[in-house]
């Protein structure tokens, strides 16, 4: 497919930047009429619990929502940033509140899928949390220091192959999506390299920039511009399709047999307590899709390099129990056990 013309990327870019500015309850959901369940209004404030600082794609998908519901509902909604532990400090406060629809979580793979596999001593399980539906899918990125002369992923296999323990990877920290991208990657391929961890996103691009280490697994931002201007050589993105924003970047899964079924996301979703009614549940499963339906919705999310993903509670459900798993397996492959902080 043809490049996408550069002022047109930068146009996204600006856009993107500004944007940045139980189980009960689905059998009762399933039995009731929608129209019926759609019905339920909030009665007071509604608290958005964001689990993670703010600036970040979990804070913009939760600035968004807010004010959706604010909008179609009539009732104030108000995002609170509860940031630490990887996540799982805000999702445990939402764990401890009532289940009444006023107390909602933006959740993310960290707290809603890796942290089940790779913390000791975390204080909340998957049944202590009702999943309402993904909200968008966003791909990792892979890429390579020019001085490598690395190209492509087959590029990346054949090297490493030939040069055992010769090249280093960076990620945005342990246990972190990029870092168990990595894992996966060299799990499925046989291969090794060493894992250099570092303390957020922007210290490992950084590093990747100057050449300290060759390989970056990272989310697509803030990587994706690095390969647009060449500074960085782009080998894959991590999902089962390519990112609009980078068509000629291939899919990981296209380019070796023993990564076909490779599928790793960044996915931004909401969440309500355990024990939710099932109007509750499903009006909000309705008011997310249809924040994902209006058109400078659209703009906005694609603006990020994501893609919408709507599901119903049960498609939402089933999607998690399945990532969970995925991550358990790669954690418990690596030996990665950590403390909460």
């Amino acid at each position: 497919m043809p490049k996408k013309p550069q002022n047109r990327l930068q146009n996204k870019l600006l856009s993107r930047r500004r944007v940045l500015a139980g189980a009960a309850g689905l059998t009762a959901a399933a039995i009731l009429p929608r129209s019926s369940l759609a019905d339920w209004k909030p009665t007071e404030n509604i608290r958005i619990i964001v689990p993670a600082a703010a600036g970040g794609s979990t804070d913009v998908m939760g600035r968004l929502l807010a004010a959706h519901l604010q909008s179609a509902w009539g009732q104030t909604a108000v995002v609170e940033n509860r940031s630490g532990g990887g996540g799982t400090i805000g999702t445990a406060e939402v764990v401890r509140s009532k289940a009444d629809g006023h107390a909602v979580l933006i959740g993310n793979p960290g707290p809603n899928a890796i942290a089940y596999s790779i913390f000791k001593n975390l204080n909340y399980k998957p049944d202590q949390l009702q999943p309402v539906s993904n909200m968008i899918r966003i791909p990792n990125i892979v890429s390579a220091h020019p001085k490598t002369g690395i190209k492509s992923v087959a590029e990346l296999i054949a090297f490493l192959k030939a040069n055992p323990d010769k090249l280093s990877y960076a990620s945005s920290g342990v246990g972190q999506s990029p870092h168990l991208t990595g894992a996966w990657f060299l799990q499925l391929t046989g291969l090794k390299m060493t894992h250099i961890p570092f303390r957020g996103a922007g210290p490992a691009l950084q590093a990747a920039l100057a050449g300290d280490i060759q390989i970056l697994f990272d989310n697509l931002y803030p990587s994706l511009p690095q390969v647009q201007n060449g500074t960085l050589n782009g080998l894959c993105v991590t999902t089962t399709e390519r990112s609009d924003l980078a068509p000629n970047l291939p899919t990981m899964r296209e380019s070796a047999p023993e990564l076909a079924n490779f599928d790793v996301s960044s996915w931004f979703s909401v969440f309500l307590p355990k024990g939710v009614p099932a109007p509750v549940l499903e009006a909000l499963n309705l008011q997310v899709k249809a924040m994902l339906e209006r058109d400078d919705m659209k703009k906005q999310i694609t603006a990020m390099g994501a893609r919408a993903d709507y599901g119903t509670p049960q498609q939402f459900s089933e999607f998690v129990d399945a990532e969970t798993k995925k991550f358990a397996g790669i954690i418990q492959k690596e030996g990665l056990q950590m403390d909460v902080q």
